[in-house]
């Protein structure tokens, strides 16, 4: 039990039952613990996943010059917008305005009107199109430890056919529990385990790379992708947008990036934590994504697969394949929690103010652990959310063309459009002024991409959907 102070014009402050002093920030709220190496962890979290293992099939289609120009376009495209947003964390001055705790809310306090309606029909849409993507990659990770062991038993000729729906399931299982974990800042651990097996998982996969291009002996690839003939000139447009969507994927983690920051403390500022945050945790990604991109190419060239883990272009040493796929496993159980955690928020703040009642905390004595407050709502919406999600990757299993189709549906209007509107809004930029243009120019270009790569990759699901029966996926 607490007793609170009265609050004055200077400071809220709150007392413990042994009298000391718990400080609150400037809206009230426990004090931020968050710091630069936290959100970092968060960051890499959300932008090292899955995507990182498309990055050398997504090269294929696009060869030598163009695949790493693109990656390191989107890398800036994100650095730079990223800054845009870490300004509208606080509304007017950037050390004591009025704090936006989620992207919806940057949005609603700085333009208002029917854009917040658009902003959140996204958001919350890519948030939970990633969260499904991440179902399916961590359930082919796991599908491929047990297909390893049989290569290693039986040959790698052997079919080794399996589904992955009962991983799918067990994945899903785990995220029910750990979604009963309140919010965001709770989850920092969950973030810094994810992060260290992102860092895995890719030097693995980078290792593999090496070898398998000192086994061959030279460098495949070709300067311009795949060449018409080994597929149609229609497959190569195809596939060339869809490799933007995989990019732009690999990128994305603008849709939290406010959230990240509402758990930085302060001073200094918010805004100066984030940049230097993501302007580390992106060199860091994006120097990741070309090793690993490239060399995952220069492996396998025209044949580089899908997701390079999981595509069996590796088969020894399995014992090593099968570390590489837990260490995605445990990533992705952390990424889920990074991504969906702001969709709990959203549905349980609009609950809360429609039925102040459901805020109700049941108090559980757990031995060896802190006391744990069970919310009824909480629990049965929480699991609901994470069914629904297992359910439709179950029936949508197609790991590259999702990934393509979220990666294009959710770059334009969250990682650009926002923050540059917001950008101008913050800043009073006149209209038709020389930066205005310059900025409009800039979103309009990334909109063409987002519409090269959602018509790619949505041909993509297009074509898997043909030769697919629903709830029978084998890999």
């Amino acid at each position: 039990m607490t007793v609170k102070a009265t609050p004055t014009t200077t400071s809220l402050r709150t007392f413990d039952i042994e009298g000391e002093l718990i400080s609150h920030d400037d809206d009230g709220r426990l004090k931020r613990t968050g710091s630069v190496w936290t959100a970092s962890s968060h960051i890499i979290t959300a932008v090292i996943g899955s995507g990182v293992l498309s990055l050398a099939w997504a090269i294929a289609q696009l060869g030598w010059i163009a695949g790493p120009a693109v990656m390191i376009l989107f890398s800036l495209v994100t650095v730079s917008t990223s800054s845009f947003l870490a300004d509208c964390y606080r509304a007017g001055d950037p050390h004591s305005g009025k704090r936006n705790y989620t992207y919806m809310d940057a949005v609603r306090s700085i333009l208002g009107g029917a854009k917040v309606t658009f902003c959140g029909i996204f958001q919350y849409l890519n948030l939970f199109g990633i969260v499904i993507g991440y179902t399916i990659a961590a359930s082919i990770s796991m599908t491929a430890i047990k297909k390893s062991n049989c290569f290693h038993q039986h040959g790698d000729k052997s079919p080794c056919h399996m589904s992955s729906n009962l991983y799918m399931i067990m994945f899903g299982v785990i995220q029910i529990f750990l979604s009963q974990i309140p919010d965001f800042d709770q989850i920092w651990w969950l973030s810094s385990v994810a992060a260290v097996m992102s860092f895995t998982y890719s030097l693995i996969g980078l290792a593999l790379g090496i070898a398998k291009v000192a086994e061959n002996g030279t460098i495949l690839g070709s300067l311009t992708g795949i060449s018409i003939g080994a597929v149609s000139e229609t497959q190569k447009i195809w596939r060339t947008s869809q490799a933007l969507g995989n990019i732009a994927f690999a990128y994305s983690y603008a849709v939290v990036l406010i959230e990240i920051q509402d758990t930085l403390k302060s001073p200094p500022s918010e805004a100066k934590s984030m940049k230097k945050a993501t302007k580390i945790s992106i060199a860091v990604t994006t120097v990741f994504y070309m090793l690993c991109g490239c060399m995952g190419y220069a492996a396998f060239g025209d044949d580089a697969p899908g997701n390079l883990l999981t595509g069996f272009g590796f088969y020894n040493p399995y014992w090593l394949i099968d570390i590489a796929n837990a260490a995605i496993v445990v990533h992705l159980v952390g990424a889920y929690q990074v991504f969906s955690q702001p969709i709990f928020a959203f549905v349980e703040k609009s609950a809360t103010q429609r039925w102040p009642n459901i805020e109700k905390e049941y108090k559980i004595e757990l031995p060896c652990l802190p006391p744990y407050k069970l919310n009824l709502f909480r629990m049965l919406w929480r699991t609901v959310f994470v069914t629904l999600t297992t359910v439709i990757s179950m029936l949508l299993p197609f790991f590259n063309d999702i990934v393509g189709v979220i990666g294009a549906l959710g770059f334009w209007p969250l990682t650009v459009y926002f923050p540059v509107e917001m950008y101008i809004a913050q800043k009073k930029i006149p209209k038709w002024n020389k930066k205005w243009i310059c900025l409009q120019i800039f979103s309009f270009a990334c909109l063409v991409v987002s519409i090269a790569a959602a018509v790619g990759s949505i041909a993509g699901v297009l074509v898997d959907l043909k030769k697919y029966t629903p709830f029978q996926s084998s890999y």
